[in-house]
Formats: structure tokens, C-alpha cells, sequence
């Protein structure tokens, strides 16, 4: 049996000596003091001293059903003493085959495959993998381009990481540069002054519709589009503005990848998004977080029926799709979404986000009242608060970019925990949070923007 730790300074050496964090500031490497989290129920988790705290972030945009479910547990745990491993290269199992015939009649139109991953950036990855290998198999090896987004974020795999646009997640390594082309932020609150939304929306699709034909429709494999851009600052694309690009690509034989990592499994109160709220019907959509509640890892890249008959049976060309990963269709990670998939349903989660949601939203904009404060945007059970040193030009706090992580301090003090993104906070808490949990989580946020804004006005960096 595993002896839980309590002595914390010991743990934390042991943290700084030899475990490698993800995103690691390595300029503070070996000598982090970060909150341990180790324990949690509903939408609360417990620090390393028993503070109670709630996870505006739910995780990272992955705790849909909330935190201490024994019933998720017990079925993670019956899984694996029935059969924890088999190998999806020769076998089958009848938990990961019922889950890709769930996710399949919930997803639109004809995406009825699903290749499963290890996570987001692998489900990205694959993605990626198959336009080439569809392309090469139907004689088109130049057909490889993909066009992506300034600030979407897409994975770290070396291809997903390719495909993203978060300039800072970008420096110091090699990226395979050819294979993608960049198209300018569609974040409508930096949009150009005396430009109107409309006019903003105009430029965003035809920014999509110029880089198309001067790379050329013949190199260009597909588009691919997170319908918020999540870690990129909860960016929300002018309306009409998936299915208008959707209707560019279409135009131009180039396929349209939907990344649902983020938006998938309820977070905008549906299965997926890219249908029931921005109205298309993509090529392949790519999901992981809330398949599983994050309690334990999966991803998928859902592909149309369509892209799978091109290259199949007679036409298959002696191909083999040779993309995979050992724990391609974990069966316990299986039986973890589909415990998952039944508690949404019978807790009628999906219609509890649609109805909070005008409730979030309107909590969050209140926020807008701070000076400090430039913009509030957001979808579902998604946020950013933005912070900026004047309104007039919007300018992030240039003299501090490490606003964010100010508020989580003062936040955490308080008993929140938000996600600090440069001059940006983002939260997604939780889909079974209350309204008087919205309530008291948008309290302390604002409570905890005004001591941050107090604490830079005292050392001369920001004034009102």
C-alpha cells in the first residue's frame, strides 16, 4: 500500500530535484514553491495543508463531472482487473468498440471513425498524420499545407506543435515549418480601431481565402480551427466565422479539422461543439480532456466516413494507415469515458451547462467594471478575464507580464484557483458547479484582480 507524505518540504525537494514539469520556467528550475493538490470533491480540491480551494481551471479544461466520483473509480478499477491491457494493433475489446459506437452517434454527419490516442496533442498528431498519408495514397504528395491560427493552441507533439501559434510556446525549438502557414489573431477585441465586427469578419475569412490561393489549393491539406481558442486566451471568432471558413475550404478541395480538445464533452453544454453552436460539419474533430473527466488519460481523431471510403477496400492501394500508439484504445481509459458518457447523461449535465451558462456569462462580464480590466470574453463554461495598462489602447501590462499569476496568488489566498496566462486569467470549472458557486468563484476573482491591481499601483507599475 502506497504511505502518503505529509512532510511537504520534503516533497517539494523532491519535486525540484527531479521531476521535469511540464512548460518548466527553467530560469526557476529546482526552485519552485508550487501549491500541491491532493485531494478533491465536486468542484473543490484540497492543497497539501487541507485548504479547500475551487478549480476555476477544472483541471486544465478537462474536470467535466467534478472531482471524488467513487462510482468512476470503481469502474477505472473493474477494468483493470478484468483486462487492463490488450494490443489495438491485432485485437479488439468490447469497451473500446461500444465507446467508438458511442462517440459515433454523437458526433455530426458522417464522422463515424475513431481512432483513439493517448491525448490531445496525439489526437492532433494523428490528424496531421493522415492528411499526408491521404494524400500521398490518392497521388497528391504536394497536397501537405496546413493553414492554422496566431494564438490557437493545437498540442506539443512535434507535429501538433507545429500546427500551433502561441508565439511564446514556439521558441527555442525545431518546428516543421514548411508543412503550415499562419493566418493573423481572430480575436475581435484586437482588432484594428474604426473596424467593426462585421468588417473584422470579412478580413478574418478572407485572410483564410488569399493564403489558400498564394499557396496554392493544390499544397494546401486542410484548415484546422479550435472553435474557441482556448489557451490562447478564450478567443471567440466573430459569429458566422467557422462556417464561412468551413464554406472557403469546401471551395478549395481543402479538408477542415474541428480541434474539440477543449469544447468537446460538454464544455459549451453539448457532445461537440463545431455543429450544435457554431453550425458545421468538419472533416475530422479531434477531442480528449473531458472524454474522461481527466481521470485518466485519452484522446481521438474522429474522421469522416467519406475520407475513410477514398482510401479503403479496392482503393486502398496496398496502404497501411501506420500510425499508433501502444496505448491506442486503453481499455481502462474506455471504460473511464464511457462511466463518464453515463454520468453526463443521467445527470443531465449537458442541459445543466446550457442553463448556467447565461448565468457565468453575465457573472464574468460584471468583471469588466475593474479598471484594470480591457476585456471579458467567453463561451459555455469557458472565460478570460483580460488585463491591460489603459483601456484606450489596450495594452497588456507590458511592465508586468506576470499580472496573472498575481491574481492566482491572491485568488488562492481566498480560496480559488484561476489559470494565469500572462496579463490573461482563464477558467473552466467543473460542469456541475452551482450558481451560488459561480457566485462566490466570480467574487473572489474580483476580490483578487483588485489586490493585484493595488499591489502594482503601490509599486508604481499600473495606475487607473
Amino acid at each position: 500500500m502506497m504511505t502518503l507524505v505529509n512532510d511537504f518540504d520534503q516533497v517539494r525537494d523532491w519535486d525540484n530535484a527531479h521531476y521535469l514539469h511540464p512548460w518548466e520556467e527553467m530560469a526557476d528550475h529546482g526552485a519552485n514553491v508550487r501549491t500541491f493538490q491532493e485531494g478533491g470533491f465536486g468542484i473543490h480540491v484540497r492543497d497539501e495543508t487541507g485548504r479547500k480551494l475551487i478549480d476555476g481551471p477544472g483541471g486544465m479544461w478537462c474536470v467535466q463531472i467534478g472531482y471524488g466520483r467513487e462510482e468512476m473509480g470503481q469502474a477505472i478499477a473493474d477494468q483493470a482487473v478484468r483486462m487492463a491491457y490488450y494490443s489495438p494493433y491485432s485485437m479488439g475489446n468490447s469497451a473500446v468498440s461500444e465507446l467508438a459506437r458511442k462517440i459515433a452517434e454523437r458526433t455530426p454527419g458522417d464522422l463515424n471513425k475513431v481512432f483513439f490516442t493517448t491525448g490531445g496533442s496525439t489526437a492532433v498528431d494523428t490528424a496531421i498524420r493522415f492528411l499526408h498519408f491521404r494524400n500521398n495514397v490518392l497521388g497528391r504528395p504536394d497536397k501537405k499545407i496546413v493553414i492554422s491560427r496566431q494564438k490557437a493552441y493545437h498540442g506539443s507533439t512535434y507535429l501538433s506543435a507545429t500546427m500551433s501559434g502561441k508565439e511564446r510556446d514556439r521558441s527555442h525549438f525545431d518546428l516543421a515549418r514548411e508543412l503550415v502557414h499562419f493566418l493573423p489573431d481572430v480575436n475581435p477585441y484586437r482588432r484594428a480601431g474604426g473596424t467593426s465586427v462585421e468588417q473584422f469578419l470579412e478580413e478574418k475569412v478572407a485572410d483564410l481565402e488569399d493564403a489558400i490561393l498564394r499557396l496554392g489549393p493544390g499544397r494546401v491539406a486542410a484548415f484546422i480551427a479550435e472553435p474557441v481558442l482556448a489557451s490562447g486566451g478564450v478567443i471567440v471568432p466573430p459569429a458566422g466565422y467557422h462556417r464561412r471558413c468551413l464554406e472557403v475550404c469546401r471551395k478549395y478541395d481543402v479538408l477542415y479539422i474541428s480541434d474539440e480538445v477543449v469544447t468537446g464533452f460538454g464544455r459549451l453544454g453539448h457532445w461537440f461543439a463545431s455543429d450544435e453552436v457554431f453550425g458545421i460539419t468538419p472533416d475530422i474533430i479531434t477531442c480528449a480532456k473531458g472524454m474522461t473527466s481527466g481521470y485518466v488519460p485519452m484522446g481521438a481523431c474522429i474522421i469522416s466516413q467519406r475520407l475513410i471510403d477514398e482510401l479503403s477496400g479496392g482503393r486502398a492501394e496496398r496502404s497501411v494507415f501506420s500510425n499508433g500508439y501502444t496505448y491506442s484504445g486503453h481499455p481502462v481509459s474506455a471504460a473511464a469515458a464511457l462511466k463518464n458518457m453515463e454520468i453526463i447523461e443521467r445527470e443531465g449535465i449537458l442541459e445543466h451547462v446550457r442553463a448556467i451558462t447565461p448565468h457565468f456569462q453575465e457573472r464574468m462580464g460584471a468583471l469588466s467594471e475593474l479598471p484594470i480590466v480591457g476585456d471579458v470574453r467567453g463561451e459555455g463554461l469557458m472565460g478570460c478575464v483580460e488585463c491591460v495598462a489603459d483601456r484606450t489602447s489596450r495594452n497588456p501590462l507590458t511592465l508586468d507580464k506576470e499580472v496573472g499569476y498575481r491574481i492566482d496568488a491572491h485568488c488562492q489566498e481566498l480560496g480559488l484557483i484561476v489559470r494565469p496566462l500572462i496579463n490573461m486569467c482563464v477558467f473552466s470549472p467543473p460542469l456541475i458547479i452551482t450558481p451560488d458557486e459561480i457566485d462566490q468563484m466570480f467574487d473572489i476573482l474580483a476580490e483578487g484582480i483588485r489586490r493585484a491591481s493595488d499591489e502594482l499601483a503601490r509599486e508604481g507599475l499600473w495606475r487607473a
